[in-house]
């Protein structure tokens, strides 16, 4: 009768290879949870350009679907131009009169609510303001769901670890040199300016397409990784197998 064991190296390159397996699975699954996030994503980040907005939410309150998103504008935004998405309705809220009037919220209330797990686009065309390169425009958000809310609200510090509900923003960069946005047509009004920045800008959903494309690949890559070091595994462990069965066969051959 012939008794099989596991050697100490084959058990540990056995856990080596579940580390493996379990750090692939951290290293695709942590840029899907940070993706869970009410994001914004601009078409051109320029000092005082004209800008599509696309805020992208891929989740409900807790499984809760979303009824409701309700985007605070910046100060230093004047004029908003809300994108009609067929399952909502718009609403904007001014505040200030006269030369002071300015659009301070945009609310997209569901016609049907949007189920959990299920990702929708909202984009505001804007102006941005005439700032320093390096400011921060904050755009806090709440999502209102058929049972709870969730406040995307908190400010992100370089430097500190990124807060649990972070308030959609973006990085103001250099103006333009010609001091006309990004190369849009200078007809001297926003609608104008929002018609062309349409025509002209990058597809909002590009961003989270080549962001999903990158984490699938990543994952296809690690998980290729891994199944290579199984085979290498599973083939060292036949051949040392093998061996030792020949050389217990051989000494049970020389003691008869």
């Amino acid at each position: 009768m012939t008794t099989r064991s596991t050697s100490p190296s084959a058990r540990t390159r056995t856990l080596a290879v579940a580390g493996l397996a379990a750090g692939a699975l951290l290293a695709i699954g942590a840029p899907l949870a940070a993706s869970a996030h009410v994001t914004v994503t601009p078409s051109d980040t320029a000092a005082g350009a004209y800008t599509l907005l696309t805020f992208s939410a891929a989740h409900g309150c807790e499984g809760s679907p979303t009824t409701k998103m309700t985007i605070d504008i910046p100060e230093g935004i004047i004029s908003v131009s809300p994108t009609v998405n067929p399952n909502w309705t718009i609403e904007k809220i001014s505040t200030g009169e006269g030369d002071a009037a300015r659009v301070s919220q945009v609310v997209y209330t569901a016609i049907t609510p949007l189920e959990d797990g299920y990702r929708d686009t909202f984009v505001l065309s804007a102006k941005l303001p005439d700032a320093a390169a390096g400011e921060t425009l904050e755009f806090p958000v709440l999502q209102s769901c058929t049972v709870g809310e969730t406040s995307w609200s908190e400010t992100s510090v370089a430097g500190e670890d990124e807060p649990e509900l972070p308030a959609p923003f973006i990085v103001l960069t250099e103006a333009a040199a010609d001091g006309d946005g990004h190369g849009h047509a200078a007809t001297g009004t926003d609608d104008a300016h929002a018609e062309s920045g349409e025509e002209t800008a990058v597809s909002p959903e590009a961003p989270s397409s080549d962001l999903v494309a990158r984490i699938l690949g990543v994952g296809g890559l690690i998980v290729g990784a891994i199944g290579v070091t199984l085979a290498v595994v599973t083939r060292r462990s036949a051949k040392a197998t093998g061996a030792a069965g020949t050389d217990q066969t051989a000494g049970d051959k020389a003691a008869k």
